[in-house]
């Protein structure tokens, strides 16, 4: 299973990936380059970490990813609420609007999404 959690670098990479793919790894490299600063040995390095991580693939010079940006961040928020709330959403929710109140909208669009997934 994928882990869910990237540096701030790892994450502007796979933004990269996220943005181009699917693309020859050589290009990733020109892309690193321009956008990071990076040589080709960092951008195979990064690559490496993350393909071992299972979120992304090089197979025959070609990356991909394994895991969508939303999957990812799907991933991320569930990691979140079991680590922080012990996986309870309702514990989650009721911290998140001690601070900030909820929009009527916000209201009906998760009411909505509870809805949808009874």
């Amino acid at each position: 299973m994928a882990e869910y959690k990237l540096g701030e670098i790892e994450m502007r990479f796979a933004d990269i990936i996220w943005e181009n793919e699917p693309l020859a790894s050589g290009e990733l490299v020109k892309l690193c380059e321009k956008a990071l600063n990076w040589k080709k040995s960092t951008t195979y390095t990064i690559l490496r970490r993350v393909c071992d991580r299972e979120l992304f693939q090089n197979q025959d010079g070609i990356v991909t990813s394994l895991v969508s940006k939303e999957e990812f961040f799907a991933g991320q928020s569930e990691q979140f609420v079991e680590e922080t709330f012990h996986g309870s959403l309702p514990k989650f929710l009721a911290a998140f609007t001690r601070r900030k109140k909820l929009s009527e909208e916000e209201i009906n669009e998760l009411k909505k999404i509870i809805n949808e997934n009874k």
